[in-house]
C-alpha cells in the first residue's frame, strides 16, 4: 500500500491554507502530522481523504496523487449512526457483518448439503470455512469486547439505545467502530482527547501493534514518542519531513536550524568578503580580471536560503503574588467527595510552593474534589482546610467555553477596570493576544484562544494558589510547552488535574493518584511515581502470593516456574494437535464420497466446531498460564 500527494495545495476562498504539499504514507509506516494551532494539520487530514480539495502546488514537482492498491481511508468524521434506535452492541457489529454473513452463509451450507451432495456445495462450504478464519472469525468477539471494556463502557451499555449515550459517549462508540473497522489508512485527529490515562495506555498498545498505516495529528507528545516512526511538521505554510518519533523530531528539527543558519552566515560572510574584494579592485586595470573572477565565483554559489526562525511565539507570565501565604497551604482529611454519593475519600496535605498532579480514570473524582475545594459542590463529609493568606485562582473546562460578544480587550478590562490601556495590552499580550487580536470578540476564538484568556483573567488576580483542571484541553505543543515553564516559574502552590502525562510529568513534584475507588498521595514526580506503582504492584503479587502459601504447601518459585512453562508447553502442543485434526478433517470435506454423504459431512463439522470451542479454551488457560508465569518472573 502507497499514498503519496505530490505537489499539491489547499484553499479556502482566496486564502492559501497549505501551498505545498508533499506527503507519503505506506505500508505499516506511524506517521505524525504536527504543528500550531491553526497550522493546517486537520486540513491535511480532510484533504487526504477528500482529494477534490487538493490543486496544484507552488512546487516545481507535478501535482499527483498517487494511491496503490485502492487503499481504504477510515476517518472519525466521516462515521455517523443511521438510527438512533438500535443498540451500541448491532452498531458496533456492522463493522464485523462480512464476518456475520459469513457465519449465515456457513450454517446455511451445512443445513444445504443435508440434502445436497454436489461437489460445488462441498467447495463452497470449505471456501467459506477458509475465509471465516482468515478474516480472524473465532476472535472477533473478544476484539470488540475489550475495546467495549477499555473506553469505560460496561456489560449492560451494550445493549443501550444509542439514543440513551451523551455526546461524549456517542463520539467513543464511533471511535470505537473506526478501531476496529482496520482501515488500510487510519486517519486519527487528536485521539486523546478525553481519553483517561488508562485508556489511552491501552490505545497506545492497540496503535503499535496496528497492522495497517497510521496518520495521527495529536498534541500528546508522550502518546507520539510511543507510536510514531515519521513525522511531517506543518510551519509557516511549509511541510518537513523526520524520520523517527517526536522526541528525535525535536532534536533533528534544531541541529538542522543551526546547521543552515551557520551555513547561511558562513556563506554570507564569503560573499561580502569576496564582493568587497570585487568592488575595490574592478576598477584597477591590473586587478580588474581578478575582481571579475570574484563576482562570478559569488554568482555561481548555490545560494542557502535563511532558515525560518523557530515557531516558538508562546505566552509568559507578567504576572505577581499579590499575598505570600503560609507554609501550610492546605489540610484535607477523611474527604469524601460526591454528588449522591461518595466517589471517593481523599487525605493529604500541601505545603507551600508544591506542584500536585492529580490523575486518574475518568469518574474517579478528580475534578470533583477541585469543585470541592473551590465550594461550587458540598462535601459529603470529613474535612479541608486552607492555610494563612491563602487566595484561590481557579480554572475549569466551563471556563474555556466562553460565548461572549465582547471584545478580548473588554472581556479583561471589565474585570479590571482599574487598569490603564497599556497594562491591560500588556497583560493580554503576555499571553499572545497581539495587536488586532484583542478586538476579537471571545465568541469567535479558537479553543485554545479561550484558555489562555481565562487563564490571563485567572492570574491577574494574584492567587498564591492555583487550583486547575485540564488546562492543556485544546492547546499545541507550542501551548502546553509554553504552559509547563510558566507553571515551573510560577511561584505559588499548584493543584493541576491533567491525563497529559508529559505535561504532569514535567511540572509536578508530587502526585495524587485516583484508581479503582482508592486515592493515594505520593510524595515525589511522576517517573519516580510510576517506578513506586510499580513496586507496589510486585509487592501486592508478592504478599499474595505469601498468602496463598500459607493456605497451601510452600511452592517453590523456580519449581513453579518449571512447572507453569511445562504447562505452557502442553497447551500450544495440544493446540497444535488439534488444529492439525481440523486440517484433516477439511481434507476430509473435500473428497468425493464425504461430501456427496449430508451426514458424514454433519458429523465432520461439529468435530470441527468443537475442536475450534476447545482450542478458543485453551487459549484462554494459555493467557492465564502465561499471567501466572510473569508473575513468578517479577518474584525471581
Amino acid at each position: 500500500m502507497n499514498y503519496r500527494i505530490t505537489n499539491g495545495s489547499v484553499s479556502y476562498g482566496a486564502e492559501t491554507i497549505l501551498e505545498e504539499i508533499n506527503f507519503e504514507v505506506k505500508g505499516k509506516e506511524k506517521v505524525a502530522i504536527v504543528g500550531r494551532n491553526g497550522s493546517g494539520k486537520s486540513t491535511l487530514l480532510k484533504a487526504i481523504v477528500d482529494n477534490e480539495m487538493l490543486s496544484e502546488g507552488i512546487g516545481e514537482d507535478k501535482f499527483n496523487v498517487y494511491k496503490e492498491g485502492n487503499p481504504s481511508i477510515g476517518y472519525l468524521k466521516q462515521i455517523d449512526f443511521e438510527d438512533d434506535n438500535i443498540t451500541m452492541l448491532d452498531e458496533i457489529l456492522k463493522v464485523y457483518k462480512e464476518i456475520i454473513d459469513l457465519e449465515k452463509k456457513i450454517e446455511n451450507l451445512v443445513i444445504k448439503m443435508q440434502d445436497d451432495s454436489s461437489e460445488d456445495l462441498a467447495k463452497e462450504f470449505s471456501k467459506a470455512q477458509d475465509k471465516y478464519e482468515f478474516l480472524d472469525g473465532y476472535t472477533y468477539k473478544k476484539e470488540y469486547e475489550t475495546a467495549i471494556n477499555k473506553f469505560g463502557f460496561s456489560n449492560e451499555d451494550k445493549y443501550k439505545k444509542l439514543s440513551e449515550f451523551s455526546g461524549g459517549q456517542r463520539t467513543k462508540i464511533a471511535f470505537i467502530k473506526l478501531l476496529l473497522s482496520k482501515p488500510d489508512i487510519l486517519l486519527l485527529d487528536e485521539p486523546t482527547n478525553h481519553l483517561d490515562i488508562t485508556t489511552i495506555e491501552w490505545l497506545e498498545s492497540y496503535l503499535k501493534n496496528y497492522t495497517k498505516a497510521i496518520v495521527i495529528v495529536s498534541h500528546d507528545r508522550m502518546f507520539l514518542n510511543r507510536i510514531v516512526d515519521k513525522i511531517y511538521e506543518i510551519e509557516y505554510g511549509a511541510i518537513t519531513e523526520y524520520s523517527g518519533n517526536y522526541e528525535f523530531f525535536e532534536k533533528q528539527k534544531r541541529i538542522n536550524y543551526e546547521r543552515q543558519l551557520k551555513d547561511f552566515e558562513f556563506q554570507q560572510k564569503e560573499i561580502k568578503r569576496l564582493t568587497v574584494i570585487a568592488d575595490r579592485f574592478r576598477y584597477k586595470p591590473t586587478k580588474a580580471k581578478m575582481a571579475m573572477s570574484k563576482l562570478k565565483q559569488v554568482e555561481r554559489m548555490v545560494k542557502i536560503e535563511e532558515p525560518n526562525k523557530y515557531d516558538l511565539k508562546s505566552f509568559k507570565t507578567n504576572f505577581e503574588i499579590e499575598l505570600e501565604s503560609g507554609n501550610n497551604v492546605l489540610n484535607v482529611e477523611d474527604l469524601e467527595i460526591g454528588y449522591e454519593k461518595a466517589l471517593s475519600k481523599v487525605s493529604f496535605k500541601m505545603y507551600k510552593g508544591q506542584k500536585l498532579g492529580i490523575i486518574g480514570s475518568n469518574g474517579t473524582g478528580k475534578s470533583t474534589l477541585l469543585k470541592t475545594l473551590v465550594g461550587n459542590i458540598n462535601k459529603i463529609s470529613g474535612i479541608y482546610e486552607f492555610g494563612h493568606n491563602v487566595k484561590l485562582g481557579y480554572f475549569d473546562q466551563q471556563m474555556a467555553q466562553l460565548n461572549s460578544e465582547k471584545t478580548v480587550f473588554d472581556e479583561f478590562y471589565d474585570e479590571f477596570p482599574n487598569l490603564t490601556v497599556t497594562e491591560v495590552r500588556n497583560s493580554l499580550a503576555a499571553f499572545m493576544f497581539y495587536g488586532e487580536d484583542v478586538f476579537k470578540q471571545v465568541s469567535m476564538l479558537s479553543g485554545g484562544e479561550k484558555v489562555r484568556l481565562a487563564l490571563c483573567k485567572i492570574l491577574k488576580t494574584g492567587p498564591n494558589l492555583l487550583i486547575l483542571d485540564e488546562p492543556t484541553n485544546h492547546m499545541d505543543i507550542i501551548g502546553k510547552e509554553s504552559l509547563e515553564n510558566m507553571l515551573k516559574e510560577y511561584k505559588g502552590t499548584l493543584m493541576v488535574v491533567s491525563h497529559d502525562r508529559f505535561f504532569i510529568n514535567k511540572i509536578s513534584d508530587c502526585i495524587l493518584d485516583f484508581e479503582n475507588g482508592n486515592v493515594k498521595f505520593y510524595p515525589y514526580g511522576y517517573e519516580e511515581y510510576l517506578e513506586k506503582k510499580s513496586t507496589e504492584e510486585k509487592e501486592i503479587i508478592a504478599t499474595q502470593k505469601q498468602e496463598k502459601a500459607k493456605k497451601q504447601v510452600y511452592i517453590n518459585p523456580l519449581k513453579e516456574k518449571d512447572k507453569l512453562e511445562k504447562k505452557i508447553k502442553k497447551i500450544e502442543e495440544e493446540i497444535s494437535k488439534k488444529e492439525e485434526e481440523i486440517s484433516n478433517y477439511q481434507n476430509e470435506l473435500l473428497k468425493e464420497e464425504v461430501y456427496s454423504d449430508y451426514v458424514k459431512v454433519a458429523e465432520l463439522q461439529e468435530k470441527i466446531d468443537n475442536l475450534n470451542k476447545e482450542i478458543e479454551e485453551n487459549m484462554k488457560l494459555w493467557e492465564v498460564t502465561e499471567e501466572e508465569l510473569e508473575k513468578i518472573n517479577n518474584i525471581l
